[in-house]
């Protein structure tokens, strides 16, 4: 089955390393990749304690991808594309690609790949991407979608990520 998490608001990773959890609580192993983020998170220590969940990402927090130079976004997409390949080569039954929807709009993933994952999921397997403005194909082809809207965030009022709530 494909899930989607989208929209402007928090917890579209949030929700998706969720389902990971209980995949993994439940025996499944789970593969997690995250494109185009580097920076340490409170879920990664969390998840690394857990046996059944394996997660490939970016070696460096590399920066906003559109604002980097052409040789780091050159860096950045080759290592989004080794980690999703690594991950591919192990076994699963829940593969998330997190940020997958902006990798794949910024040409930041090998985006045959991905749509190949998308249209040719095998039975009893679970795909999860996340991400704002995913292709109308992946969102046709899905068999849920979760739009998590922003209704009210602090940021908006100037409050800046704090660790343990946004990372």
């Amino acid at each position: 089955m494909l899930h989607i998490y989208t929209g402007d608001g928090k917890g579209k990773t949030t929700a998706a390393f969720g389902l990971a959890l209980r995949a993994a609580g439940r025996g499944k192993e789970v593969v997690i990749v995250q494109f185009l983020k580097g920076r340490e998170t409170g879920e990664l220590l969390s998840l690394a304690a857990i046996p059944r969940i394996s997660v490939y990402r970016n070696s460096k927090d590399y920066g906003f991808f559109p604002a980097a130079s052409p040789d780091c976004r050159a860096l950045m997409t080759t290592e989004n594309n080794g980690n999703l390949k690594t991950a591919l080569a192990r076994p699963w039954d829940l593969l998330v690609l997190d940020e997958a929807a902006a990798a794949y709009r910024l040409g930041a993933v090998d985006r045959p790949l991905i749509d190949g994952l998308v249209e040719t999921l095998a039975a009893g397997k679970e795909l999860v991407l996340t991400g704002r403005d995913p292709p109308e194909h992946w969102l046709s082809r899905a068999d849920y979608v979760s739009d998590i809207c922003c209704v009210k965030h602090p940021f908006e009022q100037g409050v800046p990520a704090r660790e343990g709530i946004e990372f």
